[in-house]
């Protein structure tokens, strides 16, 4: 081998001593992993052991259990709202009612035309007359806010203040809204 250093015109005792150099190199390299690598299983173990003794691997487990409950719930919350959804499709959701006296010798307005509409303004007019000795029920279909049948005065106001419902809210709150802007103003 000295042979080869010789024609190459090398030192090998150079040789030699670059070799101990990078040698004690990565005997250092290697002293700096192995602490590293303790003090990072070190933390791992106080990480892995949780508080109050408990694993954090139990602690993970419970918590993964707790998620797939949540998940379960909200599925069933989802199917729920749905079927509510659905539901509020076809119920009545507008009212609109109108009192009247239906004969000059009654008095105390009780008579009166409720008006019950679904979302689209299809429902019924429900007229109750009173009279001094009886009264009468009237029953009237309204498709699409519009009745097939002659409707009373009193009627229409119901189905007006029906098909109106919630706007005459949101316009109370529009103005209330408008005449707190201006009073900060």
């Amino acid at each position: 081998m000295s042979m080869i250093f010789d024609n190459m015109g090398i030192d090998p005792g150079i040789v030699i001593i670059v070799l101990l150099v990078i040698v004690v190199i990565l005997i250092g390299c290697m002293v700096s992993v192995s602490m590293r690598m303790s003090r990072l299983e070190r933390k791992y173990r106080m990480f892995m052991k949780g508080s109050d003794a408990q694993s954090l691997e139990k602690s993970f487990v419970r918590k993964f259990n707790q998620i797939d409950r949540l998940y379960e719930a909200k599925e069933d919350h989802e199917r729920s709202i749905n079927s509510i959804a659905k539901n509020f499709q076809i119920i009545f959701s507008k009212y609109g009612v109108e009192k009247y006296d239906a004969f000059d010798d009654v008095g105390g307005k009780l008579s009166f035309a409720l008006a019950m509409l679904d979302k689209d303004n299809t429902g019924l007019i429900l007229d109750a007359v009173h009279s001094r000795d009886n009264c009468f029920l009237y029953l009237k279909e309204i498709v699409k806010g519009e009745s097939y049948v002659m409707l009373s005065q009193e009627e229409v106001e119901a189905l007006r203040k029906a098909v109106n419902y919630g706007l005459e809210l949101e316009e109370g709150d529009e103005e209330s809204r408008h005449k707190r802007k201006r009073e900060d103003k």
